[in-house]
């Protein structure tokens, strides 16, 4: 068993929305960046306040390639693969996402998260 870290944004919704619903298929360390000793794996708050990290003991990842590793671990692979393929679409809807979090359309997915 790979054990993974992930280090999110623990006062936005839809990340600690995410955290659940990942939590419910696979053990996860979830770490808010806000509290965490980010210096024991080389972040700083500037990175973590942008995106997502996943570490695990032989990668990290962050951002879309975060949520697609995560996404392809819980068994999600179909959705894994689409985000992965959709190369730099994906990346700008992740970064888009990260960067309105307060929008409508985020919360509406947000609380698609939560049920």
């Amino acid at each position: 068993m790979v054990e993974i870290t992930v280090i999110y944004d623990g006062q936005c919704q839809l990340c600690k929305n995410s955290i659940s619903w990942v939590s419910k298929k696979l053990t996860i360390t979830a770490l808010d960046f806000h509290t965490a000793d980010l210096a024991q794996f080389q972040l700083s708050t500037e990175q973590c306040s942008r995106e997502v990290f996943v570490i695990t003991e032989v990668k990290r990842y962050s951002g879309a390639q975060a949520v697609a590793f995560l996404l392809k671990v819980r068994g999600n692979r179909v959705l894994s693969a689409l985000l992965t393929l959709s190369g730099p679409i994906g990346r700008t809807g992740y970064r888009w996402v990260a960067g309105h979090r307060n929008s409508w359309p985020v919360k509406a997915l947000s609380r698609i998260l939560e049920n």
